[in-house]
């Protein structure tokens, strides 16, 4: 019992179930909106009701209704779209501004492998032959010697 309380109150996991139910809930608003406004301005631009849930049709005896995909994926398109510019984008700008790149060092091949490896690095990481560290010039770009 104590391991199953230990892993419970582990911080992944509660974060977990709260975002499973945050995502549920926005999910349902996302729904109702959608049924409630966007369903109907679809409707209206399209001549049909609004409603395609109620849409279907029969062959050999068997009714598909293809409404009710029709409803999904116009609610799938919207909630991911809300996701996307109202979760996504915004967290990308936060990161990109509050934890900007590193620049990445100058890289070169390792004359024996062609892996790439640091230019001031005196050894091959991938077959540890002793290479000479290139020289970095003046505007950052390592002079080959080439």
């Amino acid at each position: 019992m104590k391991g199953f309380r230990a892993f419970l109150l582990r911080g992944n996991v509660v974060d977990l179930a709260v975002g499973i139910v945050v995502g549920a809930a926005f999910t349902s608003l996302v729904n109702g909106f959608v049924k409630a406004f966007l369903t109907p301005v679809v409707g209206l631009v399209s001549g049909a009701s609004g409603d395609f849930s109620a849409k279907t049709f029969h062959a050999s005896g068997v009714t598909f209704p293809y409404g009710v995909f029709i409803d999904a994926t116009i609610g799938f398109v919207i909630v991911a779209s809300m996701i996307y510019f109202l979760v996504v984008l915004p967290m990308n700008r936060m990161q990109e501004r509050f934890f900007p790149k590193a620049a990445s060092a100058p890289m070169r091949e390792c004359p024996e492998c062609l892996t790439a490896i640091p230019a001031a690095a005196g050894r091959c990481s991938a077959c540890t032959a002793v290479v000479a560290p290139a020289v970095v010039a003046q505007g950052g770009a390592p002079d080959l010697g080439k």
